[in-house]
């Protein structure tokens, strides 16, 4: 088992941390300077994936005084190809690994990866506190996923079922590839969990990156000190008992592991098979006890913010909003975990 942690390259501690666009304009980045943001995380597609274009981001960014921790590609991000082993599969894999070098060159350190075989699924929204429009998901009335402009429909998104069989191996063939291309590169792939986890979705089986067995299994055929999490709190509260384990207890083993290399800051109202997302402080999770665990477990990494429900006309309200509510969470979780430590 791996166990160096490329985290001890980042400056220690937890950084709150802002998604934003990269094309940023000089009232984003004076926002993010107000809300006490040091690190962002940025998303683009395949044209821009590029080391000239991370370098130019960089400039950017550095000179409003913050650093690009993450560089998302949505073009080798969810991508069925990968998954379920279709024609396009070696193209994407070496699409993916001419990525990752740029990143390691532009001096990023690291990217999340997502391995969903028919996207991200919803059902139409609905309300949360105050009448806040939120993303919902009802089971049983799931129709479709989506990523990148597609839809992957019921009943079967890709003319069969596929096994889990079928899936593990098409991971260790990717991750086999990737991993070495990180290390060599300096970059962190943390895996986001599926979304929703641990459901059999239009054929195909959320078996790997959807309980803590699945991921622990994962982790171990990479074997990789640069294969990690995007330890989704969100996804993980989505799945509950699904899971294996609960939150803190996974943040407790995969921490200790240093295998957390960035944080979803999210949280629902109720698990599977119906839920809503909602604000920080609205869900079922105390995420004061998912700050105070990730600080025992010393986690050096980002948290950010993650689907968060819409207030007001502008979207930014929300994001304002819930940078402030973590910033004052961390603050107690370092302060209340070096008083225990003294």
């Amino acid at each position: 088992m791996a166990t160096q942690n490329p985290l001890s390259k980042i400056e220690p501690g937890m950084k709150v941390t802002a998604q934003m666009s990269p094309e940023p304009s000089e009232a984003d980045l004076q926002l993010a300077k107000q809300m006490d943001v040091e690190y962002v995380v940025l998303w683009t597609n395949g044209e821009n994936a590029n080391y000239d274009y991370f370098m130019s981001r960089r400039e950017i960014f550095e000179n409003a005084g913050l650093k690009i921790y993450g560089f998302g590609n949505s073009d080798v991000h969810n991508q069925d190809g990968i998954v379920l082993n279709l024609e396009n599969r070696d193209a994407k894999v070496e699409q993916y690994k001419r990525y990752i070098r740029d990143l390691g060159r532009a001096g990023i350190p690291y990217t999340t990866y997502a391995h969903m075989g028919n996207g991200i699924w919803s059902t139409e929204r609905e309300t949360t506190r105050g009448g806040a429009s939120a993303r919902g998901f009802n089971l049983e009335k799931a129709q479709e996923g989506h990523w990148g402009g597609k839809l992957y429909p019921m009943p079967l998104s890709h003319g069969r079922e596929f096994s889990e069989e079928e899936l593990w191996d098409n991971y260790t063939y990717f991750i086999k590839q990737a991993a070495p291309v990180a290390e060599e590169a300096g970059v962190m792939i943390g895996i986001h969990p599926d979304d929703p986890p641990a459901v059999h979705l239009a054929g195909i089986p959320r078996c790997i990156f959807s309980s803590f067995e699945g991921y622990k299994r994962a982790l171990e055929i990479a074997d990789s000190p640069n294969v990690g999490m995007c330890f989704c709190v969100g996804c993980w509260l989505e799945g509950g008992e699904l899971m294996g384990k609960d939150v803190i207890e996974s943040i407790r083993y995969f921490g200790e592991w240093g295998k957390i290399f960035k944080v979803h800051f999210r949280n629902v109202d109720q698990p599977l098979p119906h839920f809503v997302e909602t604000f920080v402080d609205n869900g079922y999770q105390d995420m004061y006890e998912v700050a105070k665990a990730l600080r025992e477990v010393n986690f050096n990494g980002v948290l950010i913010p993650d689907h968060i429900p819409q207030m007001g006309d502008d979207g930014r309200v929300g994001t304002a909003y819930t940078i402030a509510y973590m910033n004052a969470l961390v603050k107690r979780a370092n302060e209340e975990v070096a008083a225990s430590e003294n």
